[in-house]
Protein backbone atom coordinates (compact mmCIF):
# COMPACT_ATOMS: atom_id res chain seq x y z
CA UNK A 1 0.00 0.00 0.00
CA UNK A 2 1.10 2.98 -0.86
CA UNK A 3 1.22 5.95 1.90
CA UNK A 4 -1.61 8.40 1.33
CA UNK A 5 -1.50 12.21 1.15
CA UNK A 6 -2.05 14.39 3.75
CA UNK A 7 -2.66 18.01 4.53
CA UNK A 8 0.07 19.77 3.62
CA UNK A 9 1.11 17.92 0.83
CA UNK A 10 1.67 19.21 -2.55
CA UNK A 11 -1.52 18.55 -4.85
CA UNK A 12 -0.37 16.17 -8.09
CA UNK A 13 -0.73 18.07 -11.53
CA UNK A 14 -2.58 15.74 -13.92
CA UNK A 15 -3.95 15.82 -17.58
CA UNK A 16 -7.71 14.70 -17.42
CA UNK A 17 -10.32 14.07 -20.20
CA UNK A 18 -13.92 15.15 -19.36
CA UNK A 19 -16.94 13.59 -21.82
CA UNK A 20 -16.60 16.72 -23.29
CA UNK A 21 -13.17 17.99 -23.15
CA UNK A 22 -9.62 16.06 -23.31
CA UNK A 23 -6.44 16.74 -22.24
CA UNK A 24 -6.90 19.74 -19.93
CA UNK A 25 -4.00 20.40 -16.99
CA UNK A 26 -5.33 20.87 -13.79
CA UNK A 27 -3.11 23.56 -12.68
CA UNK A 28 -4.06 25.50 -15.38
CA UNK A 29 -7.54 24.76 -15.44
CA UNK A 30 -7.85 25.92 -11.67
CA UNK A 31 -5.21 29.02 -11.99
CA UNK A 32 -5.62 30.55 -8.40
CA UNK A 33 -8.98 29.10 -7.31
CA UNK A 34 -9.44 26.36 -4.63
CA UNK A 35 -10.93 23.46 -5.91
CA UNK A 36 -12.72 20.57 -4.01
CA UNK A 37 -12.21 16.50 -5.56
CA UNK A 38 -15.05 14.03 -4.90
CA UNK A 39 -13.87 10.65 -6.34
CA UNK A 40 -16.00 7.81 -6.68
CA UNK A 41 -16.34 4.43 -8.68
CA UNK A 42 -18.23 4.74 -11.89
CA UNK A 43 -21.38 6.55 -13.16
CA UNK A 44 -23.18 2.89 -13.71
CA UNK A 45 -23.48 2.77 -10.40
CA UNK A 46 -26.81 3.78 -8.32
CA UNK A 47 -24.45 5.07 -4.93
CA UNK A 48 -22.61 7.08 -7.28
CA UNK A 49 -25.01 8.67 -9.07
CA UNK A 50 -26.70 9.17 -5.96
CA UNK A 51 -23.16 11.26 -4.21
CA UNK A 52 -23.40 13.44 -7.95
CA UNK A 53 -26.94 14.88 -7.33
CA UNK A 54 -26.46 15.64 -3.81
CA UNK A 55 -23.30 17.78 -5.46
CA UNK A 56 -25.38 19.06 -7.73
CA UNK A 57 -28.08 19.87 -5.75
CA UNK A 58 -25.38 21.70 -3.14
CA UNK A 59 -23.52 23.48 -5.75
CA UNK A 60 -23.87 27.15 -4.35
CA UNK A 61 -22.11 25.70 -1.06
CA UNK A 62 -18.70 25.82 -3.23
CA UNK A 63 -19.84 29.21 -5.18
CA UNK A 64 -20.00 30.74 -2.70
CA UNK A 65 -16.18 30.29 -1.73
CA UNK A 66 -15.76 30.26 -4.95
CA UNK A 67 -14.43 26.85 -5.37
CA UNK A 68 -14.60 24.31 -8.20
CA UNK A 69 -15.29 21.07 -8.22
CA UNK A 70 -14.32 17.64 -9.81
CA UNK A 71 -15.62 14.30 -9.60
CA UNK A 72 -13.53 11.73 -10.22
CA UNK A 73 -15.23 8.72 -12.13
CA UNK A 74 -13.72 5.19 -13.68
CA UNK A 75 -16.37 5.85 -16.75
CA UNK A 76 -14.32 6.31 -20.07
CA UNK A 77 -15.86 9.13 -22.26
CA UNK A 78 -17.59 6.91 -24.77
CA UNK A 79 -19.39 6.01 -22.02
CA UNK A 80 -20.71 9.25 -20.44
CA UNK A 81 -20.99 11.73 -23.64
CA UNK A 82 -24.02 9.57 -24.50
CA UNK A 83 -25.53 9.89 -20.87
CA UNK A 84 -25.03 13.26 -19.40
CA UNK A 85 -25.09 16.62 -20.97
CA UNK A 86 -22.73 19.39 -19.83
CA UNK A 87 -25.36 22.28 -18.91
CA UNK A 88 -26.79 19.31 -16.22
CA UNK A 89 -23.46 19.13 -14.55
CA UNK A 90 -22.23 22.46 -12.61
CA UNK A 91 -18.87 20.86 -12.11
CA UNK A 92 -16.43 18.91 -13.92
CA UNK A 93 -16.58 15.50 -14.55
CA UNK A 94 -13.10 13.65 -14.80
CA UNK A 95 -12.98 10.80 -16.80
CA UNK A 96 -10.42 8.05 -15.32
CA UNK A 97 -11.26 4.93 -16.39
CA UNK A 98 -7.46 3.75 -16.23
CA UNK A 99 -7.41 4.70 -12.53
CA UNK A 100 -4.52 6.78 -13.31
CA UNK A 101 -5.36 9.75 -11.38
CA UNK A 102 -6.77 7.68 -8.63
CA UNK A 103 -3.37 6.50 -8.70
CA UNK A 104 -1.55 9.47 -8.14
CA UNK A 105 -4.06 10.70 -5.82
CA UNK A 106 -3.63 6.63 -3.60
CA UNK A 107 -6.91 6.42 -4.02
CA UNK A 108 -7.57 2.86 -3.53
CA UNK A 109 -10.00 0.12 -3.70
CA UNK A 110 -11.00 -1.91 -0.65
CA UNK A 111 -11.68 -5.53 -0.49
CA UNK A 112 -15.13 -7.54 -0.34
CA UNK A 113 -15.93 -6.49 3.89
CA UNK A 114 -15.09 -2.61 2.93
CA UNK A 115 -17.50 -3.25 -0.43
CA UNK A 116 -20.42 -5.15 1.03
CA UNK A 117 -19.94 -2.70 4.57
CA UNK A 118 -23.50 -2.47 5.73
CA UNK A 119 -23.57 1.69 4.94
CA UNK A 120 -22.72 0.57 1.73
CA UNK A 121 -25.44 -1.70 1.55
CA UNK A 122 -27.81 0.90 2.89
CA UNK A 123 -26.90 3.77 0.79
CA UNK A 124 -27.11 1.43 -2.09
CA UNK A 125 -31.26 0.53 -1.17
CA UNK A 126 -31.44 4.28 -0.70
CA UNK A 127 -30.20 5.14 -4.09
CA UNK A 128 -31.72 2.62 -5.61
CA UNK A 129 -35.47 3.26 -4.26
CA UNK A 130 -34.66 7.42 -5.15
CA UNK A 131 -34.86 6.03 -8.29
CA UNK A 132 -30.65 5.82 -9.62
CA UNK A 133 -30.58 2.77 -11.66
CA UNK A 134 -27.41 0.73 -12.04
CA UNK A 135 -25.85 0.67 -15.55
CA UNK A 136 -22.49 -0.22 -17.25
CA UNK A 137 -20.13 -1.62 -14.75
CA UNK A 138 -16.39 -0.26 -15.29
CA UNK A 139 -13.63 0.06 -13.37
CA UNK A 140 -12.78 -1.70 -10.06
CA UNK A 141 -16.03 -2.76 -8.31
CA UNK A 142 -14.76 -2.35 -4.98
CA UNK A 143 -13.16 0.77 -5.04
CA UNK A 144 -13.14 3.17 -2.77
CA UNK A 145 -13.97 7.01 -2.24
CA UNK A 146 -11.70 10.05 -1.16
CA UNK A 147 -12.25 13.67 -0.74
CA UNK A 148 -9.35 16.23 -0.77
CA UNK A 149 -9.73 20.11 -1.11
CA UNK A 150 -6.86 21.86 -2.91
CA UNK A 151 -6.31 25.39 -1.97
CA UNK A 152 -5.39 27.92 -4.23
CA UNK A 153 -1.39 27.26 -3.81
CA UNK A 154 -1.88 23.89 -4.87
CA UNK A 155 -1.96 22.14 -1.18
CA UNK A 156 -3.67 19.97 0.07
CA UNK A 157 -6.01 21.68 2.51
CA UNK A 158 -8.55 19.01 3.14
CA UNK A 159 -8.06 14.62 2.82
CA UNK A 160 -10.70 12.08 3.56
CA UNK A 161 -10.44 8.88 2.45
CA UNK A 162 -13.48 6.22 2.64
CA UNK A 163 -13.75 3.86 4.43
CA UNK A 164 -16.52 1.74 2.27
CA UNK A 165 -17.85 2.80 -0.75
CA UNK A 166 -20.65 4.91 0.15
CA UNK A 167 -18.35 6.38 2.76
CA UNK A 168 -17.68 10.24 0.89
CA UNK A 169 -18.12 13.57 3.11
CA UNK A 170 -21.24 15.57 3.03
CA UNK A 171 -21.25 18.65 0.57
CA UNK A 172 -21.89 20.96 3.66
CA UNK A 173 -18.65 19.35 5.44
CA UNK A 174 -16.59 19.73 2.48
CA UNK A 175 -17.80 23.23 2.10
CA UNK A 176 -17.19 24.34 5.73
CA UNK A 177 -13.25 23.18 4.91
CA UNK A 178 -12.65 25.21 2.32
CA UNK A 179 -11.25 28.81 3.02
CA UNK A 180 -12.64 31.68 0.45
CA UNK A 181 -10.10 33.44 -1.65
CA UNK A 182 -9.10 36.69 -0.17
Amino acid sequence: MTIQLKVGDKAPNFQFDTPWSSSQDFYESIQNQNSVFVFLRYHGCPVCQMEMANLKREIELFNNKEAKVFVFLQSSTETLSSLVKKEDWPFDIVCDPKGTIFQQYVVEPGGVVKYLHPAGLIAAIKALSKGFMHRKFEGKETQLPAAFIIKSDKTIKYAYYGKNISDVPKPSILADNIEKNK
